[in-house]
Protein backbone atom coordinates (compact mmCIF):
# COMPACT_ATOMS: atom_id res chain seq x y z
CA UNK A 1 0.00 0.00 0.00
CA UNK A 2 1.30 3.44 -0.91
CA UNK A 3 2.50 5.83 1.78
CA UNK A 4 0.49 9.01 1.30
CA UNK A 5 1.44 12.35 2.87
CA UNK A 6 -1.17 15.09 3.08
CA UNK A 7 0.76 18.39 3.05
CA UNK A 8 -1.27 21.24 4.57
CA UNK A 9 0.49 24.55 3.93
CA UNK A 10 -0.75 27.92 5.15
CA UNK A 11 0.97 29.77 2.28
CA UNK A 12 -0.80 30.18 -1.09
CA UNK A 13 1.72 27.87 -2.78
CA UNK A 14 2.72 24.71 -0.90
CA UNK A 15 6.42 24.56 -0.07
CA UNK A 16 8.52 22.75 -2.67
CA UNK A 17 11.18 22.25 0.03
CA UNK A 18 8.81 20.29 2.25
CA UNK A 19 7.55 18.29 -0.70
CA UNK A 20 11.04 17.29 -1.86
CA UNK A 21 12.08 16.32 1.67
CA UNK A 22 8.95 14.21 2.07
CA UNK A 23 9.65 12.41 -1.18
CA UNK A 24 13.26 11.74 -0.19
CA UNK A 25 12.07 10.44 3.19
CA UNK A 26 9.97 7.76 1.54
CA UNK A 27 6.49 9.17 0.91
CA UNK A 28 5.16 7.56 -2.27
CA UNK A 29 2.79 10.40 -3.04
CA UNK A 30 2.33 13.90 -1.58
CA UNK A 31 -1.04 15.62 -1.78
CA UNK A 32 -0.09 19.28 -1.32
CA UNK A 33 -2.69 21.92 -0.43
CA UNK A 34 -1.92 25.63 -0.16
CA UNK A 35 -3.72 28.47 1.58
CA UNK A 36 -5.16 26.05 4.14
CA UNK A 37 -7.22 27.57 6.95
CA UNK A 38 -8.45 25.90 10.14
CA UNK A 39 -11.97 25.93 8.70
CA UNK A 40 -10.86 23.74 5.77
CA UNK A 41 -8.99 21.18 7.85
CA UNK A 42 -11.78 18.86 8.95
CA UNK A 43 -12.89 17.97 5.43
CA UNK A 44 -9.31 17.38 4.31
CA UNK A 45 -8.53 15.17 7.30
CA UNK A 46 -11.77 13.21 7.03
CA UNK A 47 -11.00 12.60 3.37
CA UNK A 48 -7.74 11.02 4.51
CA UNK A 49 -9.10 8.87 7.35
CA UNK A 50 -12.35 7.59 5.81
CA UNK A 51 -10.73 6.09 2.72
CA UNK A 52 -8.68 3.35 4.36
CA UNK A 53 -9.31 0.69 7.00
CA UNK A 54 -8.28 1.61 10.53
CA UNK A 55 -5.57 -1.06 10.31
CA UNK A 56 -4.19 0.65 7.19
CA UNK A 57 -4.13 4.25 8.42
CA UNK A 58 -0.45 4.14 9.34
CA UNK A 59 0.13 4.44 5.58
CA UNK A 60 -1.40 7.92 5.59
CA UNK A 61 0.04 10.94 7.42
CA UNK A 62 -0.36 14.73 7.64
CA UNK A 63 2.41 17.34 7.50
CA UNK A 64 1.67 20.94 8.51
CA UNK A 65 3.94 23.60 7.03
CA UNK A 66 4.11 27.15 5.76
CA UNK A 67 6.05 30.29 6.61
CA UNK A 68 3.75 31.51 9.40
CA UNK A 69 4.29 29.47 12.55
CA UNK A 70 1.25 30.68 14.47
CA UNK A 71 -0.94 29.84 11.50
CA UNK A 72 0.66 26.40 11.34
CA UNK A 73 -0.02 25.83 15.02
CA UNK A 74 -3.70 26.60 14.43
CA UNK A 75 -3.78 24.06 11.59
CA UNK A 76 -2.03 21.47 13.76
CA UNK A 77 -4.65 21.91 16.49
CA UNK A 78 -7.45 21.63 13.95
CA UNK A 79 -5.97 18.43 12.50
CA UNK A 80 -5.83 16.77 15.91
CA UNK A 81 -9.36 17.92 16.70
CA UNK A 82 -10.66 16.27 13.51
CA UNK A 83 -9.60 12.79 14.69
CA UNK A 84 -11.95 10.54 16.65
CA UNK A 85 -11.70 7.01 18.00
CA UNK A 86 -9.31 4.86 15.97
CA UNK A 87 -9.83 7.06 12.93
CA UNK A 88 -6.70 9.15 13.00
CA UNK A 89 -3.32 9.42 11.29
CA UNK A 90 0.07 10.62 12.42
CA UNK A 91 0.76 14.34 12.08
CA UNK A 92 3.87 16.53 12.11
CA UNK A 93 4.03 20.31 12.43
CA UNK A 94 7.20 22.08 11.24
CA UNK A 95 6.15 25.46 9.87
CA UNK A 96 9.17 27.48 8.71
CA UNK A 97 11.36 24.58 9.82
CA UNK A 98 11.05 25.92 13.35
CA UNK A 99 10.85 22.66 15.28
CA UNK A 100 13.48 20.70 13.37
CA UNK A 101 15.93 23.63 13.32
CA UNK A 102 15.57 24.29 17.04
CA UNK A 103 16.02 20.58 17.75
CA UNK A 104 19.15 20.48 15.58
CA UNK A 105 20.66 23.49 17.37
CA UNK A 106 20.08 22.00 20.82
CA UNK A 107 21.30 18.53 19.82
CA UNK A 108 24.45 20.15 18.42
CA UNK A 109 25.06 22.06 21.64
CA UNK A 110 24.54 18.90 23.71
CA UNK A 111 27.52 17.28 21.98
CA UNK A 112 29.80 19.69 23.82
CA UNK A 113 27.97 20.73 27.00
CA UNK A 114 25.98 19.25 29.86
CA UNK A 115 22.98 21.46 29.23
CA UNK A 116 21.53 20.81 32.67
CA UNK A 117 24.47 22.66 34.23
CA UNK A 118 24.71 25.81 32.14
CA UNK A 119 23.27 29.21 31.44
CA UNK A 120 22.35 29.77 27.80
CA UNK A 121 21.35 32.92 25.96
CA UNK A 122 19.05 32.90 22.95
CA UNK A 123 19.14 36.04 20.84
CA UNK A 124 15.94 36.42 18.87
CA UNK A 125 14.42 34.26 21.58
CA UNK A 126 10.84 35.20 20.81
CA UNK A 127 10.95 34.10 17.16
CA UNK A 128 9.86 30.70 15.80
CA UNK A 129 13.24 28.98 16.18
CA UNK A 130 14.47 30.96 19.16
CA UNK A 131 11.43 30.34 21.35
CA UNK A 132 11.55 26.63 20.60
CA UNK A 133 15.28 26.45 21.29
CA UNK A 134 14.64 28.16 24.62
CA UNK A 135 11.89 25.67 25.42
CA UNK A 136 14.09 22.68 24.62
CA UNK A 137 17.07 24.03 26.54
CA UNK A 138 14.92 24.66 29.62
CA UNK A 139 13.38 21.20 29.30
CA UNK A 140 16.90 19.84 29.78
CA UNK A 141 17.52 21.97 32.85
CA UNK A 142 19.45 24.88 31.34
CA UNK A 143 18.90 28.39 32.65
CA UNK A 144 17.90 30.41 29.60
CA UNK A 145 18.01 34.13 28.89
CA UNK A 146 15.29 34.78 26.30
CA UNK A 147 16.39 37.95 24.52
CA UNK A 148 14.15 40.14 22.37
CA UNK A 149 14.12 43.74 21.24
CA UNK A 150 10.87 43.97 23.19
CA UNK A 151 11.04 43.07 26.87
CA UNK A 152 7.25 42.74 26.94
CA UNK A 153 7.39 40.21 24.11
CA UNK A 154 10.17 38.33 25.92
CA UNK A 155 8.03 38.22 29.07
CA UNK A 156 5.03 36.95 27.11
CA UNK A 157 7.06 34.15 25.50
CA UNK A 158 8.58 33.14 28.85
CA UNK A 159 5.09 33.03 30.36
CA UNK A 160 3.86 30.83 27.52
CA UNK A 161 6.90 28.52 27.66
CA UNK A 162 6.57 28.36 31.43
CA UNK A 163 3.45 26.24 30.91
CA UNK A 164 5.62 23.60 29.19
CA UNK A 165 8.85 23.79 31.23
CA UNK A 166 10.09 25.07 34.60
CA UNK A 167 9.31 28.80 34.40
CA UNK A 168 12.01 29.63 36.94
CA UNK A 169 14.65 28.65 34.37
CA UNK A 170 13.52 31.33 31.90
CA UNK A 171 14.62 34.97 32.14
CA UNK A 172 13.12 37.53 29.74
CA UNK A 173 15.56 40.17 28.53
CA UNK A 174 14.90 43.27 26.46
CA UNK A 175 17.92 44.38 24.42
CA UNK A 176 18.38 46.65 21.42
CA UNK A 177 22.13 47.37 21.36
CA UNK A 178 25.32 45.35 20.97
CA UNK A 179 26.26 46.23 24.54
CA UNK A 180 22.93 44.95 25.83
CA UNK A 181 23.25 41.71 23.84
CA UNK A 182 26.72 41.19 25.28
CA UNK A 183 25.50 41.83 28.80
CA UNK A 184 22.70 39.28 28.37
CA UNK A 185 25.27 36.62 27.44
CA UNK A 186 27.99 37.62 29.88
CA UNK A 187 27.79 34.46 32.02
CA UNK A 188 26.56 32.05 29.34
CA UNK A 189 28.28 28.89 28.18
CA UNK A 190 26.00 28.67 25.15
CA UNK A 191 24.85 31.40 22.77
CA UNK A 192 22.20 30.73 20.13
CA UNK A 193 21.46 33.44 17.58
CA UNK A 194 18.02 33.03 16.01
CA UNK A 195 17.23 36.56 14.94
CA UNK A 196 15.79 37.79 11.67
CA UNK A 197 17.59 36.78 8.46
CA UNK A 198 20.29 39.20 7.37
CA UNK A 199 20.66 40.94 10.75
CA UNK A 200 23.96 40.80 12.64
CA UNK A 201 23.22 40.42 16.33
CA UNK A 202 26.85 40.51 17.49
CA UNK A 203 30.07 41.41 15.67
CA UNK A 204 33.03 39.05 15.91
CA UNK A 205 34.92 41.19 18.41
CA UNK A 206 31.91 41.16 20.72
CA UNK A 207 31.24 37.45 20.36
CA UNK A 208 34.80 36.42 21.18
CA UNK A 209 35.02 38.85 24.10
CA UNK A 210 32.60 36.65 26.05
CA UNK A 211 34.99 34.89 28.42
CA UNK A 212 32.56 32.22 29.66
CA UNK A 213 31.34 31.24 26.18
CA UNK A 214 32.03 27.66 25.04
CA UNK A 215 29.56 27.09 22.17
CA UNK A 216 28.04 29.58 19.69
CA UNK A 217 25.31 28.63 17.20
CA UNK A 218 23.94 30.86 14.44
CA UNK A 219 20.91 29.60 12.51
CA UNK A 220 20.87 32.51 10.03
CA UNK A 221 22.25 31.69 6.58
CA UNK A 222 21.56 35.08 4.96
CA UNK A 223 24.46 37.59 4.95
CA UNK A 224 25.31 39.30 7.16
CA UNK A 225 25.18 36.34 9.52
CA UNK A 226 23.77 36.74 13.00
CA UNK A 227 27.10 36.19 14.73
CA UNK A 228 30.20 37.75 13.25
CA UNK A 229 33.25 35.48 13.13
CA UNK A 230 31.19 32.35 12.43
CA UNK A 231 30.99 30.93 8.92
CA UNK A 232 27.81 29.41 7.54
CA UNK A 233 29.49 26.01 7.00
CA UNK A 234 30.95 25.76 10.52
CA UNK A 235 30.06 22.48 12.21
CA UNK A 236 31.78 22.14 15.56
CA UNK A 237 34.60 24.42 14.37
CA UNK A 238 36.90 25.65 17.14
CA UNK A 239 37.39 29.37 16.69
CA UNK A 240 39.53 30.88 19.43
CA UNK A 241 38.31 28.40 22.02
CA UNK A 242 34.64 28.69 21.07
CA UNK A 243 32.97 25.76 19.31
CA UNK A 244 31.01 27.30 16.43
CA UNK A 245 28.08 26.17 14.30
CA UNK A 246 26.77 28.04 11.27
CA UNK A 247 23.38 27.65 9.65
CA UNK A 248 24.42 25.01 7.14
CA UNK A 249 26.45 23.21 9.80
CA UNK A 250 23.24 22.95 11.84
CA UNK A 251 21.19 22.41 8.68
CA UNK A 252 22.65 18.98 7.96
CA UNK A 253 21.46 17.79 11.35
CA UNK A 254 18.10 19.50 10.81
CA UNK A 255 17.61 17.54 7.58
CA UNK A 256 18.41 14.22 9.29
CA UNK A 257 15.83 15.01 11.97
CA UNK A 258 13.24 16.03 9.38
CA UNK A 259 13.76 12.80 7.43
CA UNK A 260 13.64 10.66 10.58
CA UNK A 261 10.37 12.20 11.73
CA UNK A 262 8.75 11.78 8.32
CA UNK A 263 9.74 8.14 8.21
CA UNK A 264 8.29 7.56 11.68
CA UNK A 265 4.97 9.06 10.60
CA UNK A 266 4.36 5.88 8.62
CA UNK A 267 5.30 3.47 11.41
CA UNK A 268 2.03 4.02 13.29
CA UNK A 269 -1.07 6.17 12.98
CA UNK A 270 -0.76 7.70 16.45
CA UNK A 271 2.32 9.93 16.30
CA UNK A 272 1.97 13.65 17.01
CA UNK A 273 5.23 15.41 16.24
CA UNK A 274 5.39 18.87 17.80
CA UNK A 275 8.39 20.59 19.41
CA UNK A 276 9.11 18.08 22.18
CA UNK A 277 8.26 14.99 20.15
CA UNK A 278 10.50 16.10 17.29
CA UNK A 279 13.30 16.74 19.79
CA UNK A 280 12.86 13.22 21.18
CA UNK A 281 13.41 11.86 17.67
CA UNK A 282 16.43 14.16 17.27
CA UNK A 283 18.05 12.71 20.39
CA UNK A 284 17.58 9.20 19.03
CA UNK A 285 18.89 9.97 15.53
Amino acid sequence: MKKLLIQLDTDPLPSTFDRVVASDAGADEIFAYGGVTPQAVTALVHGAIFTRKASELHNTAVFVGGSEVEAGEAIYRAVRKAFFGPLRVSVMMDSNGSNTTAAAAVVSAAKHLDLSQITATVLGGTGPVGSRAAQLLASLGARVNVVSRSEEKAKAVCERLGKEVDASLLTPVGATTTEAYLESARDSKLLVSAGAAGVEMLPAEGLFSLKSLSVAIDVNAVPPLGLGGIEVMDKGKDRGGVICYGAIGVGGTKMKIHHACLRKLFEANTHEFDTQAIFAVARES
